[in-house]
């Protein structure tokens, strides 16, 4: 987070549904944010049984406690467990569990990406309370982040190597409400954590990783309204050939609810609440999960309902989602919040579901309006949506209960140690929270025991008037970003592309196949120079660094530090007198594990003042929060188009990032196997890579004015893979 934003005031839902803020206060705590609420704590005790006790977190800046019992109704209690939560500290979502025989939870893992031995869990009620823990962790690590980058004291430092067990210091009672004028529940409290919940509140915010409701690829579906069914719309995606045996059709509708709200009800099992909307699917059964982002369910369904002439049928078939870094849910469901307009604070979110159907029915339905088609499984399953909007309409509790409130704090006597009293004398290292939460300290005996249980898209900014105003705008982007980024001053280097070959061949013509090119950057959407003011984007041009080749390789074990293996291409002679290399090594999670690098090099040295410098020279930190990828199916199935998205990722926020800089060149490792969500999205692209075409695109994100506009880094189109081509790499 930009040390700026930490200072202004950050607005969530309250329960009565007025709009309120918290942030502002005096002296040295005016910055910091507090976050409570209850959470399951999950763990193996001493004996190796597992546990899941109920306990209440509260997160004051990058301090963390956990209480048996809520502190501000218990004063004085002391915190079983603390910590603070430091840069390498990584939070991830994964998924739904079932903990006490039938209870489904959302559970986080917490990890040093540094030593993954360090790590812990805990579990919320609601799909929505996990993330918004999710966005309360980060908001601590971005307060150690602004304190680290002030200069701060060797107190207030993360000592890494000289851990201590806070447990054996004697906390130091103070009023840590004080000048704090609002703080943030998380969650209904105990009773509302035990019991299984529904009901979800709208977002307290985005987390500033992402930008709402408008994609970062030029969508290559043209959908249309062919026609309005009981307040859906029905769309068909008519840029595919009517020749084409299928078709691609998605009904859409707003709801009165946010996202976590929709996804909970459709995701939800209870056969009397599925009988209120859902006419096909209502008797599910869950059979198996997997990985806390798919289950396999069986059903039955009475066609008497759709024609009187068939017996009742069953079926089993699988759901995978996927939640996107904006809070979008994805399956053949999109469920995603809607920015609501001034003065309104009514949740309200975007739904669709999409199909593929044969084609014959569906254009006779288009042509007349009594069609066999209105009594098909296809048809119902496009209605679905009308019942679910009128179920939660028809349910106030549904749409409006609060699961985060803003309450008025009040001098509270609770124990808090957070080293941060001008009057303290001692130097203290401080214990990171993944220890706190699943170290065996002191208080693990004391711990088992449980005796108390649109943004607008501004399509004028973009739209090209003729091709040789697209080619000069191109042209005059890319001289622009060499001018900011790059030492026009000194030597230019030609770059040889025949001096160097990657395992993976480059396109030879259209018809080629299992090789790779770079695109333009013009199928991507990047921040303009207004991006701050009106978040505007505009295309993007010509990538900045020239990719030199790929690297397909076959591995037994992830492998870092891919660019010091003699066979790299960075460790030619060639490679050498380069002036800058940058190295992406993706590393997929498979049987075998499989390496994806890519070289990218610029032909003169970076500008020392340029963004990409301070990328290159930067802490991890701010690498983490400034790396970026956007993603693009060009050509494959729509069910692998819908789960990648077209959504920029901040990777290092996403997935475990490793950065290792030498000589004339820098490495980004990229373990896509450290998030349960990239490991199923990328399974699922695996399955169907030898028909896919993938465009992908890097930079890195601009938060400044004096940064603006963005611009490509690099790109790369990979045609077919073919995962059997794959060399195998010794290590």
């Amino acid at each position: 987070m930009d040390p700026a934003t930490l200072s202004k005031e950050k607005s969530v839902g309250s329960e009565n549904g007025s709009e309120q803020s918290f942030g502002s206060c005096g002296s040295e705590e005016k910055n910091l944010f507090e976050y409570f609420g209850c959470v399951f704590h999950l763990g193996v005790n001493s004996i190796g049984h597992e546990y899941c006790h109920a306990r209440f977190l509260l997160i004051r800046g990058k301090y963390v406690e956990m209480y048996k019992r809520d502190p501000h109704e218990n004063p004085g209690i002391k915190p079983i467990r603390k910590g603070v939560v430091g840069p390498t500290l990584m939070v991830e979502e994964v998924g739904r569990r079932k903990v006490r025989g039938d209870k489904d939870v959302y559970v986080l893992r917490f990890y040093n990406r540094l030593d993954e031995e360090k790590k812990g869990e805990i579990a919320c009620s609601t799909a929505g309370d996990a993330r918004k823990w999710m966005e309360a962790f980060d908001h601590a690590k971005q307060q150690a982040e602004y304190e680290l980058s002030e200069g701060g004291s060797s107190r207030n430092k993360l000592n890494m190597d000289n851990e201590i067990n806070l447990e054996g210091h004697r906390p130091r009672v103070r009023r840590y409400a004080h000048g704090l004028k609002k703080l943030i529940r998380i969650g209904q409290g105990p009773d509302a954590l035990l019991r299984q919940s529904s009901h979800l509140a709208a977002s307290a915010g985005t987390d500033g990783f992402f930008d709402r409701e408008v994609g970062d690829v030029i969508e290559a579906h043209e959908w249309k309204c062919v026609r309005t069914v009981n307040g859906v719309r029905i769309f068909e995606d008519v840029a595919v050939s009517q020749n084409e045996k299928n078709v691609l059709v998605k009904s859409a509708a707003v709801l009165d609810a946010s996202a976590d709200t929709a996804f909970e009800v459709i995701l939800n099992l209870d056969r009397h609440q599925r009988y209120e909307w859902d006419m096909l699917t209502g008797d599910l059964e869950l059979i198996d999960s997997f990985d806390g982002h798919i289950d396999v369910v069986y059903g039955t369904y009475d066609p008497k309902y759709l024609t009187r002439w068939h017996s009742k049928r069953d079926f089993v078939f699988s759901r995978q989602w996927f939640r996107g870094q904006d809070g979008t849910y994805t399956s053949t469901w999109e469920i995603r919040d809607l920015n609501t307009s001034m003065g309104s604070n009514a949740p309200k979110c975007l739904v669709t579901q999409m199909l593929e159907i044969p084609s014959a029915g569906w254009f006779k339905w288009k042509k007349s309006h009594f069609s066999k088609f209105e009594k098909s499984v296809p048809y119902a399953l496009l209605g679905q949506l009308a019942g679910l909007k009128e179920y939660i309409s028809a349910n106030p509790a549904v749409k409006y209960e609060s699961t985060t409130t803003v309450v008025h704090s009040k001098f509270t006597q609770v124990s808090i140690s957070n080293g941060e009293n001008g009057h303290e004398e001692e130097t203290q290292a401080h214990e990171e929270f993944y220890d706190a939460i699943a170290g065996d300290s002191s208080s693990s005996s004391e711990e088992e025991s449980d005796d108390d249980e649109e943004v607008d898209h501004k399509d004028g900014n973009v739209k090209l008037r003729n091709v040789s105003w697209a080619i000069t705008s191109l042209t005059k982007k890319r001289a622009s970003a060499t001018k900011k980024e790059l030492d026009t001053n000194a030597t230019f280097t030609e770059i040889d592309p025949n001096q160097f070959n990657g395992s993976l061949h480059k396109e030879k013509d259209e018809k080629d196949t299992n090789c790779w090119t770079s695109p333009s950057g013009m199928g991507f959407m990047i921040r303009g120079k207004s991006y701050l003011k009106d978040n505007t984007k505009i295309m993007g041009g010509e990538p900045l660094l020239k990719l030199l080749a790929v690297d397909w390789f076959k591995v037994d074990k992830s492998v870092d530090r891919i660019a010091l293996h003699p066979k790299c291409l960075v460790q030619s002679e060639a490679g050498k007198k380069l002036p800058f290399i940058l190295v992406i090594n993706l590393q997929v999670p498979a049987k075998p594990n499989y390496s994806l690098v890519l070289y990218y090099a610029a032909d003169r040295p970076l500008n020392k003042n340029s963004l990409l410098a301070k990328f290159v020279d930067g802490s991890d930190m701010f690498r983490d929060a400034r790396f970026k990828l956007i993603p693009s199916i060009v050509e494959g199935y729509w069910m692998v188009k819908r789960a990648v998205g077209t959504k920029a990722c901040l990777l290092g926020k996403a997935v475990t990032c490793k950065y290792f800089k030498q000589d004339n060149f820098m490495e980004i490792d990229v373990d896509i196997g450290s998030s349960s969500v990239a490991r199923g999205v990328i399974g699922l692209v695996l399955g169907y890579v030898t028909s896919l075409v993938v465009d992908l695109a890097i930079l890195i994100e601009a938060k400044e004015e004096e940064e603006l506009p963005e611009y490509i880094l690099g790109t790369v189109r990979l045609n077919r893979i073919k995962p059997e081509s794959a060399v195998h790499l010794d290590v």
